[in-house]
């Protein structure tokens, strides 16, 4: 009980360490493939994309999925439109033709 308490507590504390979470995914970089070279080019490239568009790699990838999600929606929504007037014209098509 005293160890989870510790780590609430901890997790708590150190709340406002998210910051030095962008040093993780370099670190893992050269942790598994021991190619520091990549994981300062990594690094680099991120910060380089985020000082000038003001928003990380990772945020621009999440926004274009959820554009193209709201882009199928809307396709959806215009194909199910367009076939409800497709049979409403073929319709009254049909009914003026046996006039």
């Amino acid at each position: 009980m005293r160890n989870i308490l510790l780590i609430l507590i901890s997790f708590l504390l150190l709340g406002a360490c998210a910051q030095s979470t962008a040093f993780i995914g370099p670190a893992i970089t050269v942790g598994s493939t021991g190619n520091v070279m990549q994981a300062g080019f990594s690094y680099a490239s991120n910060m380089a994309v985020k000082k000038t568009t003001g928003k990380t790699p990772s945020e621009h990838v999440s926004l274009y999925v959820e554009d193209k999600k709201q882009e199928k929606k809307i396709r959806k929504e215009m194909v199910i439109y367009l076939q409800s007037h497709i049979e409403i014209m073929r319709d009254k098509l049909n009914l003026k033709n046996k006039l």
